[in-house]
């Protein structure tokens, strides 16, 4: 076997919990296989570039092995390598959107009654 499904793929990899939510990501546009996007009956094979784009992180891997049995996480890392200029960008992303969050943090305690309906007459005036 030198070729699999992509769709197959990808869940095997684990990047997507169900194959069918795969394929609709695939037919969605969402994965593109050496810059193209693809069909999820397109079959991918060793070395093929894959970019698989997840809410707002853009992913690039290439692909090392193919398999299509959903394993361990552990042999499903095995089954690509990300690109180095994939791995910075997601760093990168990761730090802004970390830095935009409000340093808040956790309250010390839970809302008692009072301040519960003070929240919910708030919420209903927006």
């Amino acid at each position: 076997m030198d070729q699999v499904r992509i769709d197959k793929w990808l869940w095997a990899a684990r990047f997507f919990k169900t194959r069918s939510l795969a394929a609709k990501e695939v037919g969605a546009g969402h994965v593109a296989v050496n810059g193209l996007k693809v069909k999820p009956a397109r079959m991918v094979r060793a070395g093929d570039l894959l970019t698989i784009r997840q809410g707002f992180l853009e992913t690039s891997v290439r692909v090392q092995l193919i398999s299509e049995q959903r394993g361990p996480a552990v042999v499903a890392r095995t089954l690509y390598e990300e690109t180095e200029e994939s791995q910075a960008k997601r760093e990168q992303i990761l730090e802004e959107r970390k830095a935009m969050r409000p340093h808040a943090g956790q309250p010390e305690q839970r809302p008692d009654k009072h301040e519960r309906r003070k929240i919910r007459q708030f919420l209903k005036k927006e």
